[in-house]
């Protein structure tokens, strides 16, 4: 096995490259605009591994993280919000254009898997890492290992429906999924803005309500604790089915500073324990998480 791993993070509007050398550091990173379409974006990746690995010198390992999932039983892409990748045999595909295996996990265990590695939950037992960005997905690592389930479904924590619902949330907004409710349309940015909007009338973006509910605005301050509450409830589910030794959150909501002084408070009122001590903490390495974590898909 080389002792450089390429990770690819495959988003909806960018493809980044990073190359990791044996020490875990960056021996490389570049991102492209990703070309939106299913022939395009093969070649882009194709592309970028070879000049890659033409820069470096050296043949790598390549892990990809993509939004959506493998279906294990017929290996074709499922629940992308890049809806062109949906019944594609992408991890196929990709192996045939490089020539080579391809390792693949969804994006958000591609998170767990790098602050659990060398990250903000780096020697803790268990980790659930959250994106809480335009959608919302979970993963879980246990031990070190990344636990896909035995459907690859494990820690979609954007699809289970808000938890303890009050009379004026249920049954709650219609998901993109088919479903109504889903954590995904209250906990995400985008959910945050939707629920600002309700109370306003008005369509502004996430870091400009919080900076309104920082100075003092009492509707945007409304918004966000609500949001808290929200995030709380569904962080408190998983603490009841796997406890965590640590929550590390990633997405562009993660950058609220006030998020980590209030949840452990309300996971904690609604966790079923007399005591909750486990922590919440932002991923160290930020939007890099993703694409170390396609690349740590080798170890």
């Amino acid at each position: 096995m080389s002792d450089l791993r390429i990770g690819i993070d495959f988003g909806g509007t960018k493809i980044e490259i990073a190359a990791l050398d044996e020490a875990g550091a960056f021996a490389l990173r570049h991102r492209v605009p990703n070309p939106g379409s299913y022939d395009a974006s093969i070649e882009t990746v194709r592309t970028l591994i070879a000049d890659a690995e033409q820069q470096l010198g050296q043949r790598a390992t390549i892990g990809i993280g993509t939004p959506g999932s493998l279906n294990p039983r017929t290996g074709l892409m499922r629940n992308a919000n890049s809806t062109w990748l949906n019944g594609r045999a992408f991890q196929s595909d990709l192996e045939g254009a490089l020539g080579r295996e391809v390792r693949m996990a969804n994006d958000a265990n591609c998170l767990a898997l790098s602050e659990a590695r060398d990250g903000a939950a780096a020697g803790k037992r268990i980790v659930f890492a959250v994106i809480i960005g335009t959608g919302c997905g979970g993963g879980l690592v246990i031990d070190g290992a990344l636990i896909d389930g035995a459907n690859g479904i494990a820690g979609e924590f954007g699809h289970i429906a808000l938890p303890w619902p009050t009379a004026e949330e249920f049954p709650g907004p219609a998901c993109w999924c088919g479903l109504p409710g889903c954590l995904e349309t209250w906990i995400s940015g985008s959910g945050f803005q939707r629920d600002y909007e309700a109370r306003t009338g008005q369509v502004v973006g996430a870091p400009e309500i919080v900076a309104s509910a920082g100075a003092g605005d009492g509707t945007a301050q409304a918004a966000l604790t609500a949001y808290v509450d929200r995030l709380a409830r569904g962080l408190a589910v998983v603490a009841n089915i796997v406890d965590p030794d640590c929550f590390v959150l990633g997405g562009g909501m993660s950058n609220v500073d006030s998020l980590y002084a209030h949840l452990p408070e309300r996971i904690r009122h609604y966790a079923f324990s007399d005591m909750w001590d486990s922590i919440v903490v932002p991923a160290t390495w930020g939007d890099s998480s993703g694409v170390r974590g396609a690349a740590h898909l080798w170890g």
